[in-house]
């Protein structure tokens, strides 16, 4: 893992896609095929979260196309891929940024587990996938904000992104993905952060572990 100095908070700022200079080489996958390969025998997809951050200690923070809400950066595993590779080819497709455009810090352990709603569950594939199963990256941009680009797959997963506080994603995250992010949030912080920085605000931990 690779050595950071201490990062301070700065205040949030919003952007809208900046595209690249050059043309991104356009994504094109047999979606159902990858489904078919990677679903476990618990049903659970493989999948890479990304979690990547700015030298204030601010993270990335994208607004889903169409939708109206944000989330950090995940995508499947495909069959016979090493995690950090399906973290490099989804950092790509997603925000259009390459290997040398960003640094490790470090990653979780072991596989962080969500459940999918019930209405979200297609029970008419096979197999049925009930939810995701994640390592989670913890990345330092060392490009500049142009490097990043929306618009890298034929399907863009972005449409808006903006810089906001390390913690306060928890407040705004779909329910059902809440536990794992403060899970990875949790286990990367020490990796960021310094003294009480590296622990999670008690308004962001569950009801059972806040005082009083």
């Amino acid at each position: 893992m690779a050595d950071m100095a201490s990062l301070v908070n700065g205040a949030g700022r919003k952007h809208s896609s900046l595209p690249r200079v050059q043309a991104c080489e356009r994504i094109r996958l047999n979606s159902q095929q990858l489904y078919d390969s990677v679903i476990d025998r618990d049903g659970f997809r493989p999948n890479v979260g990304i979690i990547l951050c700015n030298d204030a200690g601010q993270v990335f923070w994208g607004r889903r196309a169409g939708h109206d809400s944000w989330q950090f950066p995940q995508g499947g595993i495909q069959r016979n891929e090493h995690p950090r590779e399906a973290m490099y080819r989804e950092l790509y497709e997603e925000v259009g940024l390459g290997r040398d455009d960003v640094e490790i810090i470090g990653w979780t352990r072991g596989w962080l587990r969500y459940r999918l709603p019930r209405a979200m569950v297609r029970r008419q594939m096979r197999p049925v996938c009930i939810g995701q199963k994640q390592k989670w990256f913890l990345l330092r941009l060392k490009a500049g904000e142009d490097a990043f680009d929306l618009n890298c797959a034929p399907k863009p997963e972005f449409d808006d992104w903006q810089w906001v506080e390390y913690w306060s994603v928890l407040a705004e995250v779909v329910y059902f993905k809440r536990t794992v992010y403060r899970s990875a949030l949790n286990q990367l912080a020490p990796l960021l952060f310094e003294g009480e920085a590296a622990t999670m605000p008690e308004k962001y931990r569950p009801r059972r572990q806040r005082k009083g």
